[in-house]
């Protein structure tokens, strides 16, 4: 039994890149996308999620890849190799989307909770939004104040688990018929105008250029080199596959329940008001739960992207102990009482900034291809013409679906 536990503990070591990113992507924007795709569509947008994880999976490899090879960041190189508007431009682009992101996240998971709770509170109120982001804020800053990268993974870690439990325990409460799902993979765009904006929002949720930015980051972090590949592979392989099946089960979930009654996903507690009279309150609770672990799960790497984005831009350590770094992520943290305290859609929120998520991808992939055929940056480890071919095929989907978004954000 000892055996199996260590051995145990060495894999999910050796995962812990993928771990992160699978805390950071499945949040309350992923979840509220693939709800609102799935009531509103059922399983026809399972197509634009395999698509998005499969090409996730293949930028994954390539950032970790000139991390690896050259032992820079990818922000580092765009620096160096493209100047400081560029870069610039790319990091307050991604820090732009990922603050209003906080503002959405925080506002799903106590509007969710404050209607979860209606049942247990004498005036049928539930719990106060403003006290709960406020006790969450607390506990995130308290975390982040650790300073520990083993520590913030250990977290993340459980985070995942309960958010991964909650969601496929629910789905397999209310999955929806298998012809639905097998239809959903034929590429198609339901002639209605909001789904631009929800196929936008959820590949931005997927595959937005932060993501690979922030990866890599962690395999910096980790330290792997080019002769890890294997190990560095694996964990991608874990990563986006958790991702697939999360979000899949997520969207599963309101097709199952709210699209067969031509229900919509317009507000954060339709989640749980819609759902539970349908699939009973374990579902919900299960539900609920699922959505507290990924919001706490991907608002925490978000409150310390400035000082990551920041610390590499400037090429200095990444030290989340310094003073000026502490400031920048109390204010980041509080960010995420906006909602709780003026109000409005959580939900409208959390599509629009995914939206503006996939935006500035197809820049950062763009640079990234370069650098990869740069035979000074990346030695024998140029980029083949098989790698360019996949990527030129991520490139042009992400320019779609930019396109795609903006057309989404002038419907709204």
């Amino acid at each position: 039994m000892g055996q199996f536990l260590k051995k145990t503990a060495a894999f999910w070591a050796t995962i812990a890149p993928g771990i992160f990113l699978i805390g950071y992507n499945i949040g309350t924007g992923s979840i509220t996308t693939m709800a609102s795709a799935g009531a509103a569509y059922n399983m026809t947008m399972t197509w634009a999620l395999l698509l998005s994880c499969i090409f996730t999976y293949v930028l994954i490899i390539a950032f970790s890849r000139y991390t690896m090879v050259t032992g820079q960041t990818a922000l580092w190189g765009f620096r160096n190799n493209f100047g400081r508007p560029v870069t610039i431009f790319i990091m307050l682009s991604l820090l732009f989307g990922e603050v209003v992101s906080c503002m959405g996240v925080m506002g799903v998971v106590t509007q969710v909770l404050q209607e979860w709770s209606r049942p247990l509170t004498a005036d049928g109120e539930g719990f106060s939004m403003f006290w709960m982001a406020l006790f969450f804020c607390a506990l995130l800053y308290y975390i982040f104040w650790q300073g520990k990268q083993s520590f913030f993974e250990k977290i993340l870690s459980i985070f995942v688990f309960i958010m991964g439990a909650a969601f496929l325990l629910t789905m397999f409460m209310v999955i929806p018929h298998p012809v639905d799902i097998i239809e959903g993979l034929v590429p198609r765009i339901p002639d209605d105008s909001n789904a631009f904006m929800i196929v936008a929002g959820m590949v931005g949720t997927t595959m937005g250029g932060i993501l690979y930015v922030v990866r890599s980051i962690l395999v910096s972090e980790k330290g792997w080199k080019i002769e890890d590949m294997k190990l560095q592979k694996r964990d991608a392989r874990v990563s986006v596959s958790l991702m697939f099946f999360l979000s899949f089960a997520v969207m599963a979930c309101a097709a199952g329940t709210m699209f067969p009654l031509g229900l919509k996903v317009d507000n954060a507690i339709d989640m749980v008001k819609l759902m539970e009279p349908l699939a009973g309150r374990l579902a919900v609770s299960a539900f609920v739960a699922g959505i507290v672990a990924a919001g706490l799960s991907s608002l925490f790497p978000i409150i310390i992207l400035a000082p990551w984005l920041f610390s590499d831009y400037m090429g200095i350590k990444r030290d989340l102990t310094r003073p000026w770094v502490r400031i920048i992520v109390l204010v980041c943290t509080l960010c995420g009482l906006v909602v709780p305290v003026f109000g409005g859609s959580p939900v409208g929120v959390m599509i629009f900034s995914q939206t503006l998520a996939i935006i500035a991808t197809p820049l950062v992939v763009a640079l990234m291809m370069i650098l990869l055929n740069k035979r000074s940056e990346m030695g024998e480890y140029k980029a083949t013409l098989r790698d360019n071919v996949m990527y030129w095929i991520v490139l042009i989907f992400s320019v779609v679906i930019a396109v795609v978004g903006i057309m989404g954000i002038f419907n709204m």
